[in-house]
């Protein structure tokens, strides 16, 4: 089977003290990313290379590591009541935007109230429709009292879009964003680069060590590779599996990487005949050979999974087994629901996205035997996220690591859910019910036991198939120093240093 696959195969100023910043000895570090950013809006950000600069150049209220747990960011401190519907945060001291401003409450409180306003359009919003009223008692005090008790609420602060924002500056973020992270914005040429300098001013002592950092945007990975191996860029983001290999004979080169929740999946519009069927989803889950698509798609980096939630996480279901193609059970479902001889269907990859375009790739293969004619149409990435996703009946797409596994699962199959209402249109009642008992659970215990139903719930009627989960991976010249990548994707680099 794995042998048929494969063979089928706008600038704002930079102030006077970061100018004249003592340099810390690091230069600037050179970044490779694979894709152009479509805005700088935090609040409204969907993409990889977006995300990055959410945190090179915003802060939370909180901050997620790379372990799933919560720290402070913005906000030194917080408490909550014991119904778990008032929550009391109260903000560092003296943090100033890059344009010299101090951090206020009422910063916090307008940053999500822009994100809970559906006209702003951001995908983090769902993750606030909980907040009933937010009130700021003086400037360092920010409180949220929620509709509904929720174990979870200072976790969602560490999400990528929800970046605190100065509220004088809404009108302008989208082309000079200015925020409290550890470096400023200096200069964005869409297609080529984005230009970011130090924050002499940022509120953690001695950080960040570089003076600057040039994003250079290189869509070919080839151009990353050799750029990389040239000593012309610094660091790939995101380095291409099918380079892994490569770049460990190279012995100025470090391949670093570390296993995540991102995913890719076959997203299937329920809004949309043929998929409005949960038959004929179903039908097209059980042709996926699992382990083949990771060998196919990732080259083994990554494991198969049921759904976002990954094997290695404590409410993975593991008395669920992962499933083996099922030709005869798949025809079946399909004469069930109408196609007793299949149907054709255009299936769109996004150019740019090599892991999801081998899946698309794969899947035309594995559906074959069922009667299922798939018409593969490659789109560049930028016409992909205009015209393909949320709109198309089929197609490939994928998502980062989420900070929680609320934030991972609810907005993607919640019937409200911003990303599911913007992908499958999936509606299942149980399922609605299961996450929003999830969200109140007060113990490990019962919301391990939800998440497990939950996964079984969506075996039986899939919103979309998600047959596995992936490894980051970067790769970086060994001159670069106090570098880690991320389960989640993004890059931290305050203590990193070029020597």
């Amino acid at each position: 089977m794995k042998k048929r696959i494969i063979g089928a195969l706008g600038a704002a100023a930079v102030s006077l003290a970061a100018l004249m910043a003592p340099a810390m000895a690091d230069g600037n570090l050179r970044v490779a990313i694979p894709a152009n950013l479509n805005t700088l809006d935090a609040a409204k950000t969907k993409l990889g290379e977006e995300y990055i600069m959410n945190f090179l150049v915003f802060s939370g209220l909180t901050e997620v590591d790379g372990k799933g747990g919560v720290k402070p960011d913005l906000a030194e401190s917080w408490t909550k009541s014991d119904d778990q519907k008032t929550w009391t945060f109260k903000l560092r001291p003296g943090v100033k935007f890059h344009d010299g401003r101090l951090l206020e409450a009422e910063d916090v409180k307008a940053t999500i109230q822009r994100i809970q306003d559906k006209s702003t359009g951001s995908t983090a919003r769902v993750n606030f429709d909980i907040v009933e009223s937010i009130e700021t008692p003086d400037k360092q005090t920010v409180v949220f009292k929620l509709k509904i008790p929720y174990s979870g609420f200072a976790e969602l602060f560490g999400d990528r879009q929800v970046r605190i924002l100065p509220r004088d500056k809404f009108d302008t973020v989208a082309t000079s964003p200015v925020g409290t992270g550890p470096f400023i914005f200096k200069s964005f040429t869409p297609g080529d680069r984005v230009e970011l300098v130090k924050n002499p001013d940022y509120f953690v002592a001695g950080e960040p060590k570089l003076d600057a950092i040039t994003l250079r945007i290189m869509p070919e990975s080839a151009a990353q590779i050799a750029a990389l191996e040239t000593g012309d860029i610094d660091l790939v983001w995101n380095l291409p599996l099918e380079s892994i290999d490569q770049m460990k004979k190279n012995p100025d080169v470090v391949v670093d990487s570390t296993p995540t929740s991102t995913w890719d999946g076959l997203i299937m519009n329920a809004a949309q005949k043929p998929f409005d069927d949960k038959r004929v989803r179903k039908a097209i889950l059980m042709t996926l050979d699992k382990p083949a698509l990771v060998e196919v798609a990732l080259y083994g980096q990554g494991t198969p999974t049921h759904t976002m939630i990954p094997p290695s996480h404590p409410y993975f279901n593991k008395d669920l087994p992962i499933s083996t193609p099922d030709i005869e059970g798949a025809k079946k479902l399909l004469a069930e629901a109408g196609y007793p001889n299949g149907f054709e269907a255009t299936l769109y990859v996004p150019v740019g996205r090599p892991t999801r375009e081998r899946l698309g790739i794969a899947a035309k293969e594995l559906l074959a035997p069922i009667g299922i004619k798939v018409d593969l149409q490659r789109v560049p990435w930028d016409k992909f996220v205009k015209e393909i996703e949320g709109k198309a009946a089929f197609y490939t797409d994928g998502f980062f690591s989420r900070p929680t596994i609320d934030t991972s699962i609810y907005p993607f199959f919640h019937s409200t859910g911003s990303w599911n209402t913007q992908l499958w249109n999936y509606k299942n009642p149980e399922i609605d019910k299961v996450l929003d008992d999830a969200r109140a659970a007060k113990t490990e215990e019962e919301r391990a036991a939800l998440y497990n139903k939950f996964q079984a719930l969506a075996e039986d009627d899939p919103a979309g198939a998600i047959p596995y989960v992936l490894n980051h991976v970067n790769a970086y010249r060994k001159n670069v120093k106090g570098f880690s990548s991320s389960p989640m994707m993004w890059l931290d680099l305050r203590e990193t240093t070029i020597q």
